[in-house]
């Protein structure tokens, strides 16, 4: 399967308010897909159509190939939507067994799942004492019973600190190696989303602004580069006269060049006898890019 989730013309409307706007979804199998965009932008809502638990008013979606709440689907998909719902007196075993109990898993599902998110020793004790990012974790357990093939994860890393952010994120990527699974993980973390996803789907305002590789948001930005020189002065003049975008930072000079531009910027400087002694490429971040997105329309 190509697609885990495959939808053309998503749209869902309240009322007079039309919340997800005709978005066609290509997410592809047995990868971390970050699924991003602004509070209000729609996102709750699309994973809602995709786990059946609200009915499209036109397009069509499959998930897994099947139509979004088909029973058959529903077995193969985990869900972890911000906190998970857990019985803090009962212990972190126990509550996997409730679940397997309704599910009617094998009893080996509930170390297999406790393995994966490295709770294997904490099994025994009562949730209460867990701290936040156990908790979290024995809720990633949770919706990795059954050996689901996708994983749609809403804000997974809600409340944590930073050694439980760096925990859940460090799961979440080795998860498709491990399992096979694709996780689909929207998140407003927008750093921790570039460190774990290889793919985005992006949505402002219902509609889709961009799908695809995370390396591809950034393939239309400016390249920057920092130069760092003897006379930054004199580099900017010459840069100038090539033609090329800069400004002076303090000992160095920051310039827009693009990959095949580069080296032509950097003999014209050696050639004019300036002391190049140091280069540094920048790239927007996730955040910069994701905002320059939403702001261009």
């Amino acid at each position: 399967m190509e697609f885990a989730i495959w939808s053309a013309g998503l749209t869902k409307r309240f009322g007079s308010r039309t919340v997800v706007d005709g978005i066609d979804l290509r997410v592809r199998a047995g990868r971390v897909t970050g699924f991003l965009g602004p509070n209000g932008a729609g996102k709750t809502t699309a994973i809602s159509l995709l786990l059946g638990l609200f009915k499209a008013d036109s397009g069509e979606c499959l998930v897994l190939g099947k139509p979004p709440g088909d029973r058959g689907a529903l077995g193969q998909i985990g869900a972890l939507v911000e906190s998970p719902s857990l019985y803090d007196h009962l212990t972190g075993y126990e509550n996997l067994e409730i679940t397997r109990l309704m599910r009617n898993l094998p009893n080996a599902e509930m170390g297999r799942a406790l393995g994966l998110v490295g709770l294997t020793q904490e099994a025994r004790r009562p949730v209460r004492t867990y701290s936040l990012g156990m908790k979290q974790r024995l809720g990633m357990a949770l919706a990795l019973m059954g050996q689901p093939d996708l994983l749609i994860l809403d804000e997974p890393l809600n409340g944590l600190d930073p050694s439980g952010i760096l925990e859940m994120r460090e799961l979440i990527i080795e998860l498709p190696r491990q399992t096979g699974a694709t996780i689909f993980l929207s998140s407003h973390i927008l750093a921790e989303v570039e460190q774990a996803a290889s793919d985005l789907v992006v949505i402002h305002k219902g509609r889709l602004r961009y799908q695809g590789p995370l390396d591809g948001l950034a393939a239309d930005d400016d390249s920057e580069v920092l130069i760092k020189v003897d006379d930054p002065g004199k580099a900017f003049e010459i840069l100038s006269q090539q033609g090329v975008s800069a400004s002076v930072e303090l000992e160095a000079i920051l310039a827009r060049l693009s990959h095949d531009d580069t080296p032509g910027a950097l003999n014209a400087l050696v050639a004019n006898g300036l002391l190049v002694y140091e280069i540094t490429p920048r790239r927007k971040n996730l955040e910069a890019r994701f905002l320059s997105l939403l702001e261009g329309g």
